[in-house]
């Protein structure tokens, strides 16, 4: 014999930790429709998430991790709930995103870079060899005119 557990449900403090987000954020995501509108206790009126919504809640902070802007993850969201339909435009914001992503992973490339040879070149002045910081210093300036070109794109 199957027991079936009764759903779960969670006050926006519970689902707040369960899934990372503030309740502020929560709030703010289901009043721009982000997410569907949580249901309400019947008595007291106040949010009560199930695990369907704690899922959809799970799906958006994975979005925002990536950086995706709060319009993408409204599109991504109403997608979704479309379904195979939506898929070439669900494909299209990701691929968006990765975009976005490949271009932030450049960038802090060179800002490791950058520091990697600001450290070499305080190493080189206690070393007391002025030669080899001046070449570091003159690297580090091309890079920093290199990051400033990234960052403006």
């Amino acid at each position: 014999m199957t027991s079936h557990a009764l759903p779960r449900s969670y006050s926006i403090k519970e689902a707040a930790a369960l899934t990372g987000l503030p309740a502020s954020t929560l709030r703010y995501y289901e009043q721009i429709g982000v997410i569907t509108p949580i249901s309400r206790g019947a008595s007291s009126g106040h949010r009560v998430y199930d695990d369907e919504d704690l899922d959809q809640l799970t799906w958006v902070s994975c979005l925002a991790a990536t950086g995706m802007s709060v319009s993408d993850m409204r599109a991504y969201m109403d997608n979704a709930r479309l379904g195979a339909a939506a898929a070439a435009e669900q494909q299209q914001l990701l691929d968006q995103q990765q975009r976005h992503l490949a271009v932030e992973a450049e960038r802090l490339v060179l800002r490791q870079r950058y520091v990697d040879l600001k450290i070499a070149y305080w190493q080189a002045l206690i070393d007391g060899d002025p030669a080899l910081a001046e070449r570091i210093s003159g690297q580090a300036r091309e890079l920093a005119d290199e990051l400033r070109a990234v960052t403006h794109h």
